[in-house]
């Protein structure tokens, strides 16, 4: 309301802003959330020391994006400390690798042929002979030595815009074929990557992009446009692209919107897209225009995106963009377009994941295949569906009656437990180093910790090869200051493991099953 007036923008797009900072708050929540289990976690397996060791504190602020104040605070508040120095050398040590999985080491440039300008063509070829090479150098990267070539001419694409760098060949004029791995951009120059250099620089070679990976690259590009049309059209004129990734094998493309996409939604921008393809539209290209030109072609350009004083612009039937990426020559030769996944990637902005022409096509048959397998299953249901639904319900209504004979058999277990106890110190105590089901064993304590008096269950089991602790007080034990959460900590010791709990009812496991007698021995003289 206050800015509005100077930045009309802010009041036409009111309601995605205020659905952006809602879903900010609910997502530190939900970290806020998942940082305090950790933290109680934590803390219950440092009882001892009292200290959120350098460690755990790190993977809490790196891992789960939780801060390290926070950590302090909430450690602080329970008795506990953090050891700041031990978080230091982590965060230090996350960015030393951090530093040499980025880290380069570039040789100086060798120059043959005078030149600081190179000519793209890839937009008319894929093949050009007579290019001259200007320079190369040596890199080392992750221990690898690779050889970096600048031709004066090159219909090779530099990666750029989210869209991979061509591969192919570079020919010598003595017919030597060196592999093109990749292809970069550094400012103004296009860079090809091999792994050596040519026995003869100085003549002219010919560079052969590899024209069948890149009409796949091209027409995933050329079908981010559509999918961008079709968001618009679906969702609303709020969508913006916000970033994306092409190579040949499949695409991905990130937008602003404020909600999980609805199934109605995702086939509705499928069947729009499809049917863009479907109409063929060819490639209607306007090269180097000024940015006013394409502004009257109702262009879209990128929010960010720095373009220059001339621009490229791109056309496929109801699609206008701004672009300087490959592009097939008709929406036809896509083929078929599918959404992979649609997710979220931060507050406000969802990412979808898709396939066109023979991925899609082999998406589409593992599914019919999938659901061919199922039907089967289901004995040639005609409804997979409603056959499935059935199979659910059905599944329910057994967990149900399971339930309903597990706890009957709990209440039964339960009075067996109270023919066992026996005196000591004169306390009644269940000793147990059997039992036929450690869930079933804690439901029934925790009946007996409700209901019982004077009364303490202890139990060291080894279950599946692993230890596993028990140990129980009833209320009146726990209103005279029993605690089972701290005492089983101690016996935990003895097994190699952690554990803890409430002041009535806690449990530990851990991988030492040959302490279990000490670990027993433990509680019994808590008693």
């Amino acid at each position: 309301e206050d800015m509005g007036e100077a930045y009309p923008e802010l009041k036409a797009q009111q309601t995605i802003i205020e659905n952006v900072i809602r879903e900010e708050e609910m997502a530190f929540l939900r970290t806020l959330d998942r940082g305090i289990k950790l933290m109680d976690e934590y803390m219950a397996k440092n009882a001892d020391s009292k200290i959120i060791s350098g460690t755990d504190a790190f993977s809490l602020y790196d891992t789960f994006g939780f801060p390290i104040d926070l950590t302090c605070l909430i450690a602080g508040e329970n008795g506990y400390s953090v050891d700041m120095e031990g978080f230091k050398i982590e965060l230090e040590k996350q960015k030393e690798r951090a530093r040499n999985a980025a880290s380069s080491t570039f040789g100086d440039w060798t120059v043959y042929h005078e030149g600081d300008s190179v000519e793209f063509t890839g937009h008319d070829e894929t093949v050009h002979k007579g290019a001259l090479l200007l320079k190369s150098r040596s890199v080392e990267e992750k221990k690898k030595s690779m050889i970096q070539l600048v031709f004066d001419v090159t219909p090779f694409y530099g990666e750029m815009g989210g869209e991979v760098g061509d591969t192919g060949a570079i020919i010598s004029a003595d017919g030597e074929r060196i592999p093109i791995l990749n292809t970069i951009k550094e400012n103004e120059l296009t860079i090809h990557v091999a792994e050596k250099l040519p026995a003869n620089c100085e003549g002219a070679f010919t560079l052969e992009v590899d024209a069948e990976r890149r009409q796949k690259v091209a027409n995933n590009h050329s079908c981010t446009h559509l999918l961008n049309k079709a968001l618009i059209e679906v969702l609303g004129g709020h969508v913006e692209q916000k970033g994306s990734y092409v190579c040949e094998n499949y695409f991905r493309f990130d937008f602003s919107h404020f909600e999980k996409l609805s199934r109605e939604q995702i086939t509705a921008v499928e069947s729009r897209v499809n049917q863009l393809i479907r109409r063929n539209f060819p490639l209607v290209e306007k090269r180097d225009v000024t940015m006013e030109e394409a502004n009257e072609m109702g262009a879209i350009a990128l929010f960010g995106e720095k373009y220059g004083e001339r621009v490229r612009v791109v056309n496929f039937g109801p699609s206008t963009e701004l672009c300087g990426g490959c592009h097939t020559s008709a929406t036809g030769n896509i083929g078929l377009f599918k959404i992979n996944s649609e997710s979220a990637i931060a507050a406000g902005i969802r990412r979808i994941e898709a396939v066109t022409g023979e991925e899609a096509e082999a998406l589409v048959n593992e599914l019919q295949n999938t659901i061919r397998s199922i039907r089967s299953m289901l004995n040639n249901a005609a409804d997979v569906s409603a056959a499935i639904s059935k199979m659910i319900e059905d599944n329910d209504s057994y967990k149900k009656q399971l339930a309903e004979a597990f706890k009957e058999k709990t209440l039964q277990y339960k009075n067996e437990l109270l023919s066992k106890s026996v005196t000591i110190n004169g306390h009644n105590v269940i000793k147990l180093t059997e039992a036929p089901d450690f869930t079933m064993l804690r439901d029934a304590a925790t009946m007996l910790q409700r209901e019982a008096e004077n009364l303490v269950i202890t139990a060291a089991l080894e279950l599946e090869g692993k230890a596993q602790l028990l140990l129980m007080y009833s209320h009146d034990l726990v209103v005279a200051g029993k605690n089972a959460g701290a005492d089983i900590r101690e016996a935990a010791k003895y097994i190699q493991g952690g554990g803890g709990g409430q002041p009535g009812l806690a449990m530990a496991g851990g991988k030492n099953v040959a302490g279990l007698g000490e670990a027993m021995q433990k509680l019994l003289e808590k008693i």
